[in-house]
């Protein structure tokens, strides 16, 4: 009997934002603690990794980004494997498991990873695990805990039969041999929904779940401390056992150096394509002083940039943390004097994690407040691991205590309540735990890189040569029980005070020392939406649905519509719809020059409602969009199904895409004269045909 059988399976994973790596590197984490070697790479890092010559077994975890598209690392792969030559049985030698990441908020849930696992099936790999997949609509961790608490068991029967075969292979498999019977595959139905979930099993102990004892502790907590909140735990919470994870060994270590040198160029921090400097040329704030939410626009000038877009398209910003909030948490963590000092990040000498390797959005060499700035989401919700971490450079006992509880699964509603659901970041934490102060090193391998903020365009480089203008709000995070002030959206903040002179010329138009303030630039790069355009054949008719910033886009069409129907007057164009609505006529009707397109033609119907201007009509009118849709039920039904039209929508997905949809597949019901799962199912061919296109923000 051969007793070093080599227990190595392939991980791979696929990240748009870096949550699937690091539920990727838990699993790696976990993997030692069972005996196990886990292989890791990004999907992306096709050279290091071959599924065509792969025999032990392979698990994938797999986001999804946009409108159900495969992140960004995943595209080559997910291209490779979708060549139609492909023979069906030709990764039939293939065993794995594959974890899905996604956001139930969104159409195409879990899209990348269904996108991999349907592909790879149809091509002969055998599921050795079920599928899990992970909602963060309601908090991944639901999903994912127990689909990895369960994997260990799934790899031990996998590599329990890979053992009988080599052994069958040197002595041949004899009928009725344990390797000759069919193999179990462990399938996990893991839904999103969170009543079909029991996490509180705490008879669950497993080698990679930290089993700790309660500690005793007196909190001296008052009397009136009967419900829980960030800082305080209640019974059964506060009494319990914990299971905590495993604590992530640090990989990294930070040296700081002199304070003469230059800071990378923004450009070196984006992977994704070739980045431009622009100046902003023109903003306005489209919303009346007492609007509910501030909408501005700006226009950039791409006049001298190889920078080009179709209407529809997004790109995104590259934008910096709060300044503020940087100092803040440099003083925090003892640094203020460090922060124009250069720093080398380097992977520790001897450490257990791994596979570590520097992280690919720092710089070699930078101050520790271009770090700061523009590399880590300082912003972002702490992961468990995280929260795990911090334990360790906790002081007080209580608090260590409460840490605890919260990255526990006995404190996973606590967790989702207080820090998941609150937008609780960093900065929360360390002003709620006065005694964690964490190194630097911690927070470079836990904080995710900052991501560039994506925006719609709303311009046409054919009506607008050289120009190119965005709308958005600007977001406002109200205070909360663990943050006693509102905050502003990290790029949406930024970009606001960013034009405050151009939006205030009399106010902010001089500089301190007299002069004219320079201009202000911003860097972009482009992210194309592959989809979401007008039709190919103008003659199509199409429908448009944008309540709010929604219409953005759709500026950006009627542009482009106009332009060309001067341009070409002997096409035939299709008739086009907008439906509009906003809370008040005279506080936020973003485009009131909307009419002027009404007029000349270019749009054939315009229908807009506001939601919350009183009405002295007998029969009140629709407050919002999927009412006014309705109205128009037989022409919309006329457009979609008889004339083969395209139907856009484009806005909130939580508060009004959803229902638009149900709008639609009751119109498509009523004129179909068919019931409504017929109708749900011809809404999915037009999704298919790509004739109902969404481009949703949750």
């Amino acid at each position: 009997m051969c007793c070093d059988f080599k227990r190595r399976f392939l991980l791979l994973y696929a990240t748009q934002k870096g949550q699937a790596k690091a539920i990727a590197e838990e699993i790696c984490q976990q993997a030692s603690a069972h005996g196990l070697e886990a292989d890791m790479h990004c999907m992306s890092e096709m050279a290091k990794y071959n599924l065509e010559t792969e025999q032990d077994p392979v698990v994938i975890v797999i986001s999804t980004t946009g409108t159900g598209d495969p992140p960004d690392t995943a595209r080559q792969f997910v291209k490779k494997i979708q060549d139609t030559s492909l023979p069906p049985d030709h990764f039939a030698h293939l065993q794995y498991g594959l974890l899905g990441l996604g956001d139930s908020e969104y159409t195409f849930f879990c899209n990348g990873g269904k996108t991999v696992d349907q592909r790879l099936q149809e091509l002969g790999a055998q599921h050795f695990y079920g599928t899990g997949l992970a909602d963060d609509c309601v908090g991944l961790e639901l999903v994912v805990d127990p689909w990895i608490d369960g994997l260990w068991l799934a790899l031990n029967e996998a590599f329990l039969l890979q053992k009988e075969k080599g052994m069958s292979s040197v002595v041949g498999a004899v009928p009725g041999s344990p390797s000759a019977a069919p193999h179990t595959v462990h399938e996990l139905n893991l839904s999103s929904e969170v009543q079909n979930l029991k996490l509180e099993d705490e008879g669950v102990r497993s080698f990679d779940v930290l089993s700790q004892k309660l500690v005793d502790i007196n909190l001296a907590a008052s009397t009136r401390d009967t419900e829980p909140s960030l800082v305080h735990s209640v019974p059964p919470v506060s009494q319990s056992a914990l299971n905590i994870p495993a604590l992530p060994p640090e990989y990294l270590e930070v040296e700081f150096q002199d304070t003469h040198g230059e800071n990378p160029h923004l450009s070196s921090l984006i992977s994704e394509g070739t980045t431009f400097e622009v100046p902003v040329t023109k903003a306005i704030q489209l919303t009346r002083e007492d609007a509910i939410k501030t909408a501005l626009l700006l226009e950039l000038d791409i006049a001298d940039t190889a920078f080009d877009y179709q209407p529809g398209d997004a790109f995104c910003v590259i934008c910096p943390n709060s300044v503020s909030e940087v100092e803040e948490l440099l003083h925090i963590l003892g640094l203020s004097e460090k922060g124009e000092y250069f720093v080398s990040v380097k992977v520790k000498q001897g450490t257990k994690k791994k596979g570590a390797a520097h992280p690919q959005h720092i710089p070699e060499r930078s101050t520790l407040k271009f770090i700061l700035t523009w590399c880590l989401e300082i912003r972002a919700i702490p992961k468990k691991a995280f929260l795990r971490a911090l334990v360790e450079y906790t002081s007080d006992a209580g608090e260590k205590r409460r840490l605890q509880e919260l990255c526990s699964r006995q404190g996973a509603s606590d967790y989702t309540r207080f820090i998941r659901d609150s937008n609780v970041c960093l900065l929360d934490l360390l002003h709620a735990f006065p005694s964690c102060k964490p190194s630097l090193n911690l927070l470079i391998e836990h904080l995710p890189k900052l991501q560039a903020r994506s925006y719609s365009v709303s311009s046409s480089n054919l009506y607008q040569p050289g120009k190119l203008c965005f709308v958005f709000n600007v977001v406002e995070f109200p205070a909360c029980p663990a943050r006693s002030f509102s905050r502003k959206g990290v790029c949406t903040g930024w970009l606001a005070e960013l034009v405050a002179p151009l939006l205030h010329p009399n106010k902010n138009s001089l500089d301190t020392k007299g002069g004219i303030s320079p201009t202000k630039k911003i860097s972009i790069f482009a992210r194309p939406n592959n989809t979401f355009h007008l039709p190919a054949d103008p003659s199509v008719p199409f429908i448009m649905v944008g309540p709010g910033t929604g219409i953005s886009p759709f500026i950006g069409f009627l542009q482009h519509r106009q332009k060309l129907r001067g341009e070409h007057t002997d096409w035939e164009f299709g008739e086009t719809w907008l439906f509009f609505g906003c809370r008040h006529q005279d506080r936020d009707y973003l485009f009131k020059q909307l009419r002027c397109f009404l007029e000349n033609g270019t749009l054939t119907h315009l229908k807009v409602c506001f939601s919350r201007d009183a009405s002295t009509a007998e029969v009140a009118p629709p407050k919002y969009v999927q009412d006014v849709i309705k109205l128009y039920a037989k022409e919309v039904a006329r457009v979609l199904l008889k004339e083969r039209g395209y139907f856009y929508l484009c806005g909130d997905k939580k508060h009004m895409a959803d229902a638009v949809s149900d709008a639609v597949v009751d119109i498509l019901s009523m004129e179909m004269e068919a019931d409504k799962l017929e109708a749900m199912k011809m809404l999915a061919m037009l999704r298919e045909q790509k004739r109902y296109l969404q481009d949703v923000w949750s």
